[in-house]
């Protein structure tokens, strides 16, 4: 399952690093929900064409496409540090102190390894799309309007890197835990109790809700 987590940070060169670059991370994911935002205004503008003047948007099917590695894939080295990726916390859940770090730390490093591959991969594809003698420097377009796909095969290992640079930066706060022992590691996402994210939540709306009486106060 997915979890509500806590990244802590002190002034170590690690947490630096980290929150460095969770910024980029943040425009990524950014970038991915006004994707979203736009493929729905795209979505009613269309729609609204078609229904209105008989003219539904160009190429409407290709720009959905197109929009898919910004919506799937920006945000993903985001949630990563966040903590909010799926995952199995039947047998985790139960481990404390340098066990878990250790387990934490092989899994991170499955991922980074296969992260590296993947990235590895995605720029060849993109360098089959790309050339610089084509039209649009491109050598594949879509079906409909025409429009070159090397840009968003591009944002793929683009976005799948800065997700290495993630992890790399959490494989190395795992093995400070490991070599320290410490129950607190820098930079890496530390899951909470159901307890503890209540507790948040209703401090949250209890902030909100003292927000909106002071409103209501300054309006009277």
């Amino acid at each position: 399952m997915s979890g509500s987590s806590s990244v802590l940070e002190d002034n170590s060169l690690l947490s630096k690093i980290d929150r460095a670059l969770f910024k980029i991370e943040s425009v990524f994911a950014l970038m991915s929900g006004l994707a979203v935002f736009t493929l729905m205004l795209l979505a009613v503008v269309s729609v609204g064409g078609r229904n209105i003047f008989n003219q539904p948007v160009p190429g409407y099917v290709d720009w959905i496409e197109q929009a898919m590695p910004l919506i799937a894939f920006m945000g993903i080295s985001y949630v990563q540090r966040v903590g909010g990726h799926i995952r199995m916390d039947i047998v985790v859940g139960r481990l404390k102190g340098r066990p878990l770090w250790v387990f934490e730390f092989i899994t991170t490093l499955a991922m980074f390894i296969l992260m590296v591959l993947i990235v590895w991969g995605a720029f060849a594809h993109f360098q089959r799309s790309f050339d610089f003698a084509a039209p649009l420097w491109s050598r594949d377009s879509s079906l409909d309007i025409r429009l070159p796909l090397w840009p968003m095969k591009l944002l793929i290992p683009a976005a799948f890197s800065v997700l290495v640079l993630r992890l790399v930066l959490q494989l190395w706060g795992y093995l400070s835990a490991i070599i320290s022992g410490t129950s607190s590691p820098i930079a890496v996402p530390l899951v909470e109790d159901a307890a503890t994210v209540a507790a948040k939540e209703a401090e949250t709306v209890s902030g909100f809700d003292e927000e909106m009486k002071e409103n209501k106060r300054g309006r009277s």
